[in-house]
């Protein structure tokens, strides 16, 4: 909320800003004189456009002279800024607002923000010292001991030009000068601060301690039994009914002593033994 209304301070204090001044030529032909020559201008400050009429102190018509200076792109680029800031902050608020469930599902909308956040912050830095460097400038252009130089009756010692300076004519007062300036550093400040909110909601921290785990990728579901190895066949099971010795056939497993044999051995020294005892 802080975001936008700065946001609304930024852009229209220096887009609705405005000055003048007023300089008077007094020539040594008193008729001749011009005491009150106005000279007014405004965003987006193409001061090379800006134009007033001014006594030649000669008798013949005014001659017409232009400011000098064209600083249009700091103070567009400044009030561009602004309006696209605020209109991503009411996009952010709308969002936080209606759908925050669906902005928490995963940390993606996290991450765009906070990559968008650090644009806009990058931005504001930019577009307020080019702002700064372009108010120094329209102060300096719009200076009235400078635009006197540019009137040729100011060039002979016979005539007087003087700036006229009142309580409510002022050349750029300094309340007014600095303001959309304060307002682009604290926008600045503010989108700074919102870099650190943002981050703890992108999971990056968890990510790089190695304690993230995404909420939304959901685990395999296990497999049946049948496929995780209680339905295996037994590997003792073969075709042929596992182990089953085949005592009437001799030679059976008979490999070291066979198994048949000896069994049939013990038979025949059964009846024997029992004879020796009778």
């Amino acid at each position: 909320v802080c975001v936008c209304i700065f946001a609304i301070f930024a852009f229209s204090t220096c887009g609705s800003y405005s000055g003048m001044f007023k300089m008077s030529v007094e020539c040594k032909n008193r008729t001749e004189s011009d005491l009150s020559i106005e000279v007014k201008f405004e965003y987006p400050f193409r001061l090379h456009q800006v134009y007033f009429d001014a006594t030649t102190c000669k008798g013949g018509s005014a001659e017409r002279l232009f400011l000098v200076g064209d600083y249009s792109s700091s103070a567009e680029f400044f009030v561009t800024i602004a309006v696209f800031s605020f209109l991503y902050s009411m996009a952010a608020l709308a969002v936080y607002c209606f759908i925050l469930e669906k902005y928490r599902e995963n940390c993606k909308g996290a991450q765009i923000d906070f990559i968008v956040s650090a644009v806009f912050a990058f931005m504001w830095l930019v577009s307020s010292c080019a702002w700064a460097k372009g108010l120094s400038d329209v102060k300096t252009a719009t200076d009235p001991e400078r635009v006197i130089t540019l009137i040729s009756a100011c060039d002979k010692p016979e005539n007087s030009c003087l700036d006229v300076r009142t309580e409510t004519v002022n050349s750029l007062t300094p309340n007014t000068s600095l303001a959309p300036q304060a307002f682009g550093f604290i926008n600045l400040i503010l989108w700074i601060g919102n870099l650190w909110f943002v981050f703890k909601e992108t999971g990056w921290i968890s990510a790089l301690s190695g304690t993230y785990v995404p909420s939304q990728e959901k685990q395999p579901a296990p497999d049946s039994f049948a496929q995780g190895g209680y339905a295996q066949q037994d590997p003792y099971a073969g075709s042929q009914g596992g182990y089953q010795p085949e005592y009437g056939q001799q030679g059976g497993y008979n490999e070291e002593g066979g198994y048949s044999q000896g069994y049939e051995q013990q038979q025949q020294q059964q009846p024997t033994s029992f004879s020796n005892q009778m």
